[in-house]
This record gives structure tokens, C-alpha cells and sequence, in this order.
């Protein structure tokens, strides 16, 4: 259910850069003298049986493009932090259950909203950007309560993966739904995913709960396996994992205790994967939000074959997270790899080879399969990101996992709006490659050197200020 509930608030959050091709009247934007437009990629001749592709209802130029399709991501990292402390306080079924739900009935108003006007549209936007902002921490939080710690690389990529097959689906989708007669076509795009949202919701409601130990339908084998494992923590297998931690995570929530902000907020190690995160994430919705406007501007591909294209290496990132994610806890179990140089590997790899395929995308000329190897080939290795920083957050605290989640994952977020605005001011009325070779090469260098300071800074060690005064204190007293 997190596997579906992640691909759906995914389908739901990327069908805009798809739809916004179909949305924009780009012959009636008006030009000025400095205009540029490249011609490297001739333009294909039509075929016979295509019809030619209507023109859209909104006249936006670049830059307020960047500013639509960068609003979702204002709202999206203003509820990081509570979602992730809300779902270890109250239980992250309810946060992240609503968080869907409140996305889902965003996206189906999205075409209301652009008909009435451009500030509506932005606002809706925000607000679904609030609702889907809680879920990444708050499951981030349920994980440290259900999965056993020599099995959250392989159990995290399938469920966050869920992101990619997200992707995956609504990117074609789309496409085809904008090409579409029927209500315009492109609203199509946000009402059938909205009305999924909704459908997921009520399964989510009935079917999930916060803890092993809450669950009326789990058989007593399973609880028991888990919540030994979580106890345990397998100091033996991690090395310097969690200092052999006295925390259980099957316990009720953490609740009224106060939280060390100061010593979470001067953590390096915390501050390594914050920054790291910011360099994938300037890098992925650089791909995500923008290569749809570059295969449609630059390379000339017709909507239905751009959204097939860009949605072929999230289906490879899926399935090389998961291998990656298998074998990372394999070496982790065998003691091939301490954990820590585990993390920089995977780290490393879901950084510097995506960068080259991404970086490459501009110099291959037209010619799409090539595209395609770049995008889907080396691209691919971004889901190797489960077995690198993803998890570390529950190794550096297990009780505040969600927290430092949504901490990260706000600031990595930011460049959800920062990256589309940049860019715009980049392209604007400048359409040329040259112009987004800069945008790639910018791209690369945040994502590397974000990747070089968490080598330096990372750590895999439970931090002293993430145990339990009371349980700490009574064990000194018994010792």
C-alpha cells in the first residue's frame, strides 16, 4: 500500500509537466527581438495519419511555466518537518493517508483552478504540494517501526520505488490523455488521477496501521519476528549501527518528550545527507519537471512520444533500485561492507553516473535512442539513492527518523521550486542547445559536489542525543 500510495501521489505530482505541453498556446506568446530558437533538430515532417497537435488555452511564457510547475514544491517542503513529527507522535497511517487524500482532491480542482486563473491555479498547486509534502517522512517513520534493519534497503526501495512507477504510468498516460477530444483532453490528466487518490484512500484506511503491535490481522510469528529484530537492532551485522541502542521502536510513539533541535541541527552527518539530497534533487526534477520541455522544444518530439520517452528511466531507476537495494543488504549481511562505506558506495553511484547520462542527453545530437541509453541507461543507477542516503537517517536516530526526513527532504525539495525558476531564467526566449547545456551542466556540478561533501561528513553511527534519557539512565544505574 506505501508502494501504490507513493506511485499514485507521484502520478498525481508529474502529470503537470506532461499536461503543461498541451496546456500552452506556444505559437501566441509573444516574441521579442532577442528570440532565439534553435534549428539543430529539424522538425519531423508530419505523417499522414497524424492529426496536428491543437493549440493549448494558456499563453505563458517560459519563465511563468517555471513558476507553475515550480508552485506544487512551495507547498511541498512547508510540511515536511510537522508531517514527519506528527506521524511519530500520533502514527503515520493517519499523516500519511490524509496527505494523499488532501493531494488527490487538489489535483482533480487543478483544471478548474487554470480556467479561472493563473494565482488559483499557483494556490491549488501549493495545497496539493502540502498534502503530498507529509508522506515521504511520514513513511519514513512507519518503516522504523515495521521493517527489520537487514531488510530496509531492499523494503525501501520497493515502496519508494513506487515513486518511479508513479512516473512510469501517468507520463504516457498523460500524454495520450492530452491528445485527447474529450473535455479538452489535458483535464483529463487530473481528474482520473485525483479520483485514484481518492480509491487508494479508502483501502489505505481499512487495511494499514501504525505498529506491528496494533495490527488485529498480523499473525503472531510475524509481529514477534519484527519487533525482536527492531529490539535487537543486529549490532553484529551493522558494525557501528545505532552503538547497540536500548530503544524499542514497538513501544508507543515518542509523544511528549522533547526533541534535542539543537543537536540535530548541528549534526554534520545530518547536514551531509541534507545537502546531498539537495544535489539529487536539483538533478532529478531538473529531468522531471523540465526534460519534457526540452524533448518537445529542442528535439521536436510530438507529446505522446515525449512522454513515453521521459517515462522509460523511471521504469530502469525502478528496477536498478531494487537489484542495488537486494544487493547492498546482502554485502550488509555476509560483513562484505561496514555500513557506513555501504551508504558513500551506493551514494556515489546514485549520484555520479545519472550526472554523466544527464550531462551526455546534450551532446548525443538528435537522435532519441541515444537519448534514451543516456536517460535510461546510465540515468538507471539513480535508484541506487535507497541504499545510500535514504536510510540513513534511521541509522543516525531511529527515534526521530521522520523528523530528520522531513528536515532533509525540505531542503532537498526547495529545488523543486528553485530548479524550474532557474532554468526559465536560463531558456527564456532562448531556445537553443547551447542554453540547456548550461542548464545540465549546472545540474551535474550541485549533484556531484553535493555527493563529495556527504563522502567527507556522512556517518552511520547512532548519535548520542537520538537515545532515550530514561532508558540511557537506567541502564548506567543497573551497569
Amino acid at each position: 500500500m506505501g508502494f501504490l500510495g507513493f506511485a499514485v501521489v507521484y502520478a498525481m505530482r508529474v502529470n503537470l509537466s506532461v499536461a503543461i505541453v498541451a496546456m500552452v498556446n506556444q505559437t501566441a506568446i509573444p516574441q521579442d527581438n532577442n528570440t532565439s530558437v534553435d534549428d539543430t533538430c529539424l522538425v519531423p515532417a508530419p505523417k499522414n495519419d497524424t492529426r496536428p497537435m491543437k493549440e493549448g488555452d494558456f499563453v505563458w511564457d517560459e519563465a511563468t511555466q517555471g513558476l507553475v510547475l515550480g508552485s506544487f514544491f512551495y507547498g511541498y517542503v512547508l510540511t515536511q518537518v510537522p508531517g514527519g513529527r506528527l506521524a511519530e507522535v500520533i502514527g503515520g497511517k493517519f499523516i500519511y493517508g490524509y496527505g494523499v487524500l488532501i493531494t488527490a482532491l487538489f489535483t482533480f480542482l487543478t483544471p478548474i483552478a487554470a480556467y479561472w486563473d493563473l494565482p488559483m491555479l499557483i494556490l491549488v498547486r501549493i495545497l496539493e504540494g502540502m498534502g503530498e509534502g507529509v508522506t515521504y517522512p511520514a513513511m519514513h517513520a512507519m518503516l522504523a517501526h515495521w521493517i527489520p534493519p537487514l531488510e530496509r534497503n531492499k523494503f525501501a526501495a520497493i515502496v519508494y520505488a513506487g515513486s518511479n512507477i508513479g512516473t512510469v504510468i501517468s507520463m504516457p498516460l498523460a500524454g495520450w490523455l492530452c491528445s485527447l477530444e474529450f473535455l479538452g483532453g489535458w483535464p483529463l490528466a487530473f481528474y482520473i488521477f485525483g479520483l485514484l487518490g481518492i480509491v487508494w484512500f479508502a483501502f489505505w484506511m481499512f487495511l494499514v496501521y501504525d505498529r506491528p503491535s496494533v495490527h488485529p490481522r498480523i499473525s503472531f510469528k510475524e509481529r514477534d519476528y519484527i519487533e525482536r529484530s527492531i529490539r535487537a537492532m543486529q549490532p553484529r551485522s551493522y558494525n557501528e549501527l545505532l552503538s547497540a541502542s536500548n530503544l524499542d521502536l514497538t513501544q508507543s510513539p515518542v509523544g511528549e518528550e522533547q526533541i534535542p533541535w539543537r543537536s540535530i541541527l548541528t549534526s554534520l552527518p545530518l547536514w551531509a545527507i541534507l545537502i546531498t539530497q539537495c544535489g539529487q534533487s536539483w538533478a532529478f526534477y531538473t529531468q522531471l519537471t523540465e526534460l519534457p520541455t526540452y524533448m518537445s522544444n529542442i528535439l521536436h518530439f510530438d507529446i505522446q512520444s515525449n512522454a513515453m520517452l521521459n517515462a522509460i528511466p523511471y521504469f530502469t531507476s525502478w528496477v536498478v533500485g531494487i537489484a542495488c537495494s537486494g544487493l547492498a543488504d546482502w554485502m550488509l549481511e555476509r560483513r562484505y561492507i561496514s555500513l557506513l562505506n555501504s551508504y558513500k558506495l551506493w551514494n556515489s553511484i546514485a549520484s555520479i553516473i545519472p550526472s554523466i547520462g544527464l550531462l551526455a542527453t546534450a551532446y548525443v545530437g538528435c537522435n532519441w535512442i541515444w537519448v534514451t541509453v543516456m536517460l535510461a541507461g546510465l540515468g538507471s543507477f539513480g535508484g541506487a539513492v535507497y541504499a545510500g542516503n535514504q536510510m540513513n537517517h534511521i541509522a543516525l536516530s531511529p527515534r526521530y527518523a521522520g523528523t530528520m526526513y522531513g528536515l532533509t527532504n525540505s531542503a532537498a525539495n526547495i529545488c523543486g521550486f528553485l530548479a524550474p525558476y532557474v532554468i526559465g531564467s536560463i531558456i527564456n526566449h532562448h531556445e537553443t542547445l547551447a542554453q540547456w547545456r548550461i542548464v545540465f551542466w549546472l545540474a551535474v556540478a550541485v549533484n556531484v559536489g553535493g555527493n563529495f561533501i556527504y563522502l567527507i561528513f556522512a556517518s552511520a553511527t547512532e548519535q548520542s542525543w537520538s537515545r532515550n534519557p530514561r532508558h540511557s539512565s537506567a541502564h548506567h544505574v543497573h551497569t
